[in-house]
């Protein structure tokens, strides 16, 4: 874990374009999520998400609420992230490996208005295993 950073990796046997494009999907994100956060995709979302597009989801992390991000890192087939408010990033990394695309999903509150948040309620440690559920249920769609 490199400062304000937590990653998970995974080799997934598929093209990276049609792993991207499930990422690109906001539509797809609760159907793919780990933690059991994301409860569901809000209307009015793009179909696919671009540079700068924003995309509201409800979320439950205790109590339900809404969220609403923008895209802010965009390279198609290769890298995705978006933030929200509170300006942490979630961020997915393609690249070519042997047995398939490596997918590296980050977590980055190197940005966060509030990192000292965050770090107290402790997700910088928690985060990791929702992530590696998550590239599994991603793998599970496109494979």
């Amino acid at each position: 874990m490199s400062e304000r950073k937590v990653s998970v990796s995974r080799v997934i046997d598929a093209p990276a374009q049609k792993i991207f494009d499930v990422l690109a999907d906001p539509s797809m994100h609760p159907v793919i999520d780990g933690s059991g956060s994301v409860q569901g995709s809000r209307g009015g979302n793009p179909e696919r998400l671009s540079e700068g597009a924003k995309f509201g989801m409800d979320m439950k992390i205790g109590l339900p609420y809404r969220i609403r991000n923008t895209v802010v890192e965009f390279e198609d087939g290769k890298r995705i992230a978006w933030r929200h408010f509170g300006r942490h990033i979630w961020r997915y990394e393609l690249e070519p490996a042997e047995g398939g695309t490596k997918v590296t999903e980050t977590f980055d509150w190197s940005k966060s208005l509030a990192p000292w948040y965050i770090e107290r309620a402790g997700y910088p440690k928690k985060h990791p295993k929702g992530m590696a559920a998550t590239l599994e249920r991603l793998a599970a769609q496109v494979t």
